[in-house]
């Protein structure tokens, strides 16, 4: 393969903010982020804008049995063409909007997400692949320090709110490692994280997914007020509500655990 920056040169690569694009090619940082995937060996690697491809090579390198790499940018796709050409049997392209396809439909299990996630669609992205998410063995992405906190947070926080939430619902999320701004080309203004998500053999309670998200959007769209208020939009009753639920309703919505969510969900839930 030809060295990375002349693939870019060749192809006229430059980061486009609407496409929410910074580029990572520091070769150290792209191989701990694939080793921080854990092996690949034995995995279908689900990449999500790999750009001109720093980090799939060094996907390639840790060992990826196959990577199936979803990129929207032609100029981009060009310049991963040259690594296919290298690697046909390893790495397929996909050339679409990552928003709009199901990475279980293109791909074999097991299978693994590795990904330097666009800035401007990494939490929508996120909470769709909630929707099958033990599909996969785990995945391993980057985002804005900030979202990764969020992800993170545990009650009584202040990054904790309806994306902790879900995720923790589902899944075990952990910050790994941060990458300075100076990494990146261009430098974005924030630090980034990588931060790996394993999914749970069950969720952590039982609950519906749309009706969670319901009830989270109510709790924190006014997480300063108590419960009692911000879940009358909800159309129910909330003190009742709250009551089954075995939720205080004087409490505000930073101060429940996951499992208390999920309770009244639950009781929305049955009506």
């Amino acid at each position: 393969m030809p060295p990375l920056r002349e693939a870019i040169a060749r192809h006229g690569i430059v980061a486009r903010k609407r496409l929410g694009q910074n580029f990572l090619l520091d070769l150290n940082l792209t191989g701990r982020i694939a080793r921080a995937a854990g092996p690949l060996d034995h995995a279908t690697v689900v990449e999500i804008g790999p750009g001109p491809g720093a980090l799939t090579r060094a996907l390639l390198a840790a060992g990826a049995r196959r990577i199936l790499a979803i990129e929207r940018d032609p100029r981009c796709l060009a310049a991963l063409g040259e690594i296919v050409a290298a690697y046909p049997s390893r790495l397929e392209l996909i050339a679409g909007d990552a928003l709009r396809l199901d990475p279980v439909e293109l791909s074999h299990a097991p299978r693994k997400i590795v990904a330097n996630l666009p800035y401007n669609i990494a939490t929508p992205l996120l909470i769709g692949w909630l929707d099958r998410i033990g599909e996969y063995e785990s995945l391993t992405l980057m985002f804005q320090r900030e979202v990764a906190e969020r992800l993170t947070a545990m009650p009584r926080s202040k990054s904790y709110g309806r994306l902790s939430v879900l995720v923790q619902w589902l899944a075990e999320p952990q910050i790994l490692f941060d990458i300075p701004p100076r990494a990146f080309v261009p430098p974005p203004k924030v630090t980034s994280s990588v931060v790996r998500i394993v999914p749970r053999p069950e969720p952590l309670a039982r609950a519906e997914k749309s009706t969670l998200e319901r009830v989270t959007a109510a709790a924190f769209g006014q997480r300063r007020k108590m419960l009692r208020t911000s879940l009358k939009t909800l159309g129910i009753p909330a003190e009742p509500l709250l009551e089954r639920a075995g939720v205080a309703p004087t409490a505000r919505a930073e101060e429940l655990t996951v499992a208390d969510f999920c309770a009244i969900a639950r009781v929305v839930g049955d009506g």
